[in-house]
């Protein structure tokens, strides 16, 4: 598969499951495809002896179709009573009776053989599971599986898409409320400070040479210090681009599981910096909304692929 065909791929959910049947000249057969989340493809094949020659052709269909998941393929034979009875080669078995007949004539005390020890004869039992229309059913009814399988974890990706975009919609609104009240709180907390600074430096410079300019430059020094270490608009910054990037890659094509996990980690490293600065200057209850949708948003990207 060529990377500009997986660019084209919808995204897709990590956890699917679908069931294709169709009746074979043996009997029904079966392929049944189940996944969860894996951080690369994981194949796991179940397929009766008889049929282990499709197993490469499954393989490729399977990852022509899927990057990513732990994802098992179950093949399985529902013979039909027809179908066992003429797997006995009546050839053969004439000439196992012909065999017998000859022994029995030169030893009669020998014991002839079970139904079991008959049945157990080379080509007695012809082995159907091994001719070219069994495998083409089993390929076939692999083509329905795959597409009904791609479907469904389509569907559940478009799920996925919407959960993860409402929570960066709700994250925007937080980023957006903190950029609009951050300003005027951080001045009322500098001005209160400022207040204190001067009561203590006033306390301090009481009866002594030290000017009131010299004591309010020092005012204007600390409150100045302060308003740096809690200024948040670098991370405001950087939250909005990232959440800009985040609608940027829901809007394309998939596989994109591996990329948001890395933004949801830089999402979390602004939002636990902000939450420092702000829980100087009231604005805790929105730094942990904003790291509480930041989680719920990392849960679900776990099953994205």
């Amino acid at each position: 598969m060529t990377q500009r065909t997986a660019e084209r791929r919808p995204i897709q959910s990590m956890t699917g499951y679908a069931v294709a049947t169709r009746e074979a000249a043996a009997g029904q057969l079966s392929v049944e495809l189940r996944s969860v989340n894996s951080r690369f493809l994981d194949l796991a094949f179940r397929l009766p002896d008889d049929q282990r020659a499709c197993e490469p052709a499954l393989r490729e269909k399977i990852t022509a179709r899927v990057l990513r998941g732990k994802l098992e393929c179950r093949v399985s034979m529902r013979r039909s009573a027809g179908a066992d009875a003429n797997a006995i080669d009546e050839a053969a078995l004439d000439r196992l009776a012909t065999l017998l007949a000859t022994v029995g004539e030169r030893f009669p005390q020998s014991r002839p053989p079970s139904t079991g020890e008959i049945l157990r004869w080379p080509g007695v039992l012809a082995d159907a599971g091994d001719t070219p229309d069994v495998q083409d059913d089993v390929l076939g009814a692999a083509a329905q599986a795959i597409e009904e399988f791609v479907a469904a974890r389509t569907r559940e990706g478009e799920k996925l898409v919407v959960f993860v975009r409402e929570r960066v919609e709700e994250i925007e609104a937080f980023v957006a409320a903190v950029a609009e009240a951050g300003p005027a709180l951080l001045e009322a907390h500098e001005t209160r400070l400022a207040e204190r600074l001067r009561a203590a430096l006033g306390e301090v410079t009481s009866g002594t040479a030290v000017p009131l300019e010299e004591t309010m430059a020092r005012v204007r020094q600390e409150v100045a210090a302060y308003g740096l270490r809690v200024d948040v608009a670098e991370e405001i910054g950087r939250l909005r681009s990232h959440l800009a990037e985040f609608r940027r890659i829901l809007a394309g094509p998939g596989p994109v599981g591996k990329k948001l996990e890395f933004l949801v980690q830089e999402l979390n490293r602004e939002a636990n910096t902000l939450g420092a600065k702000a829980a100087a200057i009231d604005l805790t209850s929105a730094a942990v909304e904003m790291k509480l949708r930041i989680e719920q948003i990392r849960e679900q990207l776990q099953n994205l692929e």
